[in-house]
């Protein structure tokens, strides 16, 4: 799916009631514990490359809603294999894919950066949501583990809704969830595309969360941060009518944990 090719919509002038978050390679460094299910799968991560490939390709396939879950990550091992001349039976893909998939659950870390970011934005008065493009069990595990249960007032997940990233219904859901106009609504991500974009089209703030450090200028009507330690500086400097932070906490340090709803976070 790609993002509508009209320019974004500029959000009205408001105060920012609410900031919403991608999961995968945002508050979850996802890439980096798929990596060690790779390493574990075939015992190196050289072939990463062609493995991130195949997966965007058959991933893409799931959330236009083509496959399932399941058969996705079936039809995207079998792929992988096959580009090194390997061919295997769904059975035994089936069962590579339990082996590296447990590996991978196994390794699932929170950037350093989130729990901060997210305590900070608590005690700083923000509604906090999810909107991630995944199947509804294995996300919702994901985010257990983590950690981050009982860090948001709302969570959708496009295996829920039934609709997925970039499409506007999804960020208007979001935004219904927490009883806040679209002007109102920050939502940050990894992916230009899909998170930034995707969420100025819709009438949010979008904002691309550019961890690599990419030099890429983003587009009209979308801002960019490289770490979530940035996204309380831009929340107050940059974005019009930021929420009202208490004084006794400058952007970017936690709050006290008692003061906040995600004490639950620490592990």
């Amino acid at each position: 799916m790609t993002s509508a090719p009209h320019p974004p919509t500029t959000p009205e002038p408001g105060r920012i009631k609410a900031v919403c978050l991608d999961i995968d390679d945002t508050l979850l460094d996802n890439a980096a514990s798929s990596r060690l299910g790779l390493r574990a799968l075939i015992g190196n991560d050289a072939a990463w490359p062609v493995w991130r490939h195949t997966t965007e390709d058959h991933y893409e396939r799931y959330v236009a809603g083509e496959v399932d879950f399941a058969t996705m990550c079936v039809e995207r091992t079998r792929a992988f294999f096959a580009a090194f001349g390997e061919q295997i039976s769904d059975a035994e893909a089936a069962a590579r894919e339990d082996y590296r998939m447990a590996a991978m659950q196994a390794a699932w870390r929170l950037f350093d950066d989130a729990l901060p970011c997210l305590e900070w934005m608590r005690a700083s008065g923000l509604q906090l949501a999810v909107i991630t493009n995944a199947p509804s069990a294995y996300q919702r595990k994901k985010i257990s583990h983590t950690g981050l249960a009982g860090a948001f007032d709302s969570m959708l997940i496009s295996g829920e809704l039934g609709v997925a990233k970039p499409d506007p219904r999804i960020f208007h859901a979001a935004c219904e969830s927490l009883d806040a106009a679209p002007h109102e609504v920050v939502h940050v991500g990894d992916r230009l595309d899909t998170d930034a974009l995707g969420a100025a089209d819709a009438g949010l703030h979008g904002v691309w969360l550019n961890r690599s450090g990419t030099e890429h200028a983003p587009p009209d009507g979308v801002s960019m941060i490289t770490s979530l330690a940035e996204l309380p500086e831009l929340l107050v400097c940059d974005l019009p009518f930021a929420p009202e932070i208490p004084a006794q906490h400058a952007p970017g340090d936690p709050a006290p944990r008692e003061t906040t709803r995600i004490g639950a976070l620490t592990r």
